[in-house]
């Protein structure tokens, strides 16, 4: 598993644990992963815990070489890969490359593959099914993430290499990513209501998400590897449309704060004002089901969140 130290990640090979797995070898290079993601299982002796970067050629062709299966999650953040492209594509475009090569090579029985929804820009359609053209992306994080939708499907026609792509809307909860461009709003707010000052709303508060809880973006991954279905792409999202207003309600609720909104012009421009996905598919296909609401996922991130704040202080 690559990025297995990560958000996503952390909460896949636990997942996997249930399964009894012989082996679970994790590569992360704790950039964006961390230590504390993974204190509750990497001394077990089911877990190869190594501190590389999927770069590492050598390793991976290693790793490959041993392994019956692959989740690939690894990938530098979105702006990230704005601010450094050169960086983006040896990371995102360069290194899946090689671990596709690699799994041929050594015959890999399938791959799931993290894709994103950024792949389609400001979606022409909502609830936005999997046939939606990728073609409004502005992004070279969504750029990258296409590329190896489509290296998975060329290999898969070309070498029978099976694979399943997961694209995942707005992920949250505990272990998040505080500084990603859509969901860092959530941090912001949980320290302006610890701080007891007003939450701040860039804009009328009227961009709306689709979120889903990281646990059940994780078992999505186990659904996709264990299904017969090969060669394909779903959407990973609780399929509701909220709104940053609405968002911020719950958030407040959650937190029993009587804290009021601030609106402010907004900061930048968004080209993306719009995200629900069309979750059907996955229903149907893979049996996914959502099982955490979003006010129940954010009274878990609050929690998380403040203790986390409280132990950095303490």
């Amino acid at each position: 598993m690559t990025g297995g130290a990560g958000f996503i990640g952390s909460y896949l090979v636990e997942e996997l644990l249930s399964y009894n797995p012989k082996k679970i070898f994790v590569v992360d290079n704790l950039i964006r992963g961390t230590l504390d993601n993974i204190k509750g299982f990497i001394k077990t002796s089911k877990v190869d815990f190594i501190k590389d970067d999927i770069g590492n050629k050598n390793l991976m062709e290693n790793l490959m070489s041993k392994s019956d299966y692959c989740f690939h999650l690894a990938a530098l953040r979105l702006n990230a890969c704005a601010n450094d492209p050169k960086k983006a594509y040896e990371v995102m475009v360069k290194a899946t490359f090689n671990l596709i090569e690699a799994a041929k090579k050594y015959k890999v029985k399938k791959i799931v593959y993290s894709s994103s929804a950024s792949v389609y820009g400001l979606a022409g359609h909502f609830p936005t099914p999997e046939i939606e053209p990728p073609y409004d992306n502005k992004t070279i994080y969504g750029a990258a993430k296409l590329f190896g939708e489509q290296m998975f499907r060329s290999y898969h026609h070309m070498y029978g290499l099976d694979y399943v792509t997961l694209r995942y809307f707005n992920v949250y909860g505990p272990r998040m990513d505080t500084h990603g461009k859509y969901t860092e709003v959530m941090i912001k707010w949980l320290d302006r209501i610890r701080e007891k000052k007003n939450p701040v709303i860039n804009g009328d508060g009227s961009i709306t998400m689709d979120f889903v809880y990281a646990a059940d973006a994780a078992k999505a991954n186990i659904l996709a590897l264990t299904s017969e279905i090969s060669d394909d792409i779903f959407n990973i999202a609780s399929g509701e449309e909220t709104s940053l207003r609405k968002l911020l309600e719950l958030l407040l609720r959650v937190n029993s704060s009587k804290l009021k909104s601030i609106f402010r012009p907004e900061t930048m421009v968004n080209p993306v004002k719009r995200r629900w996905a069309d979750i059907s598919k996955a229903k149907k296909l893979l049996n996914f089901r959502p099982e955490v609401s979003l006010e129940e996922g954010l009274e878990r991130l609050s929690s998380w969140y403040f203790r986390k704040k409280n132990d950095s202080n303490s």
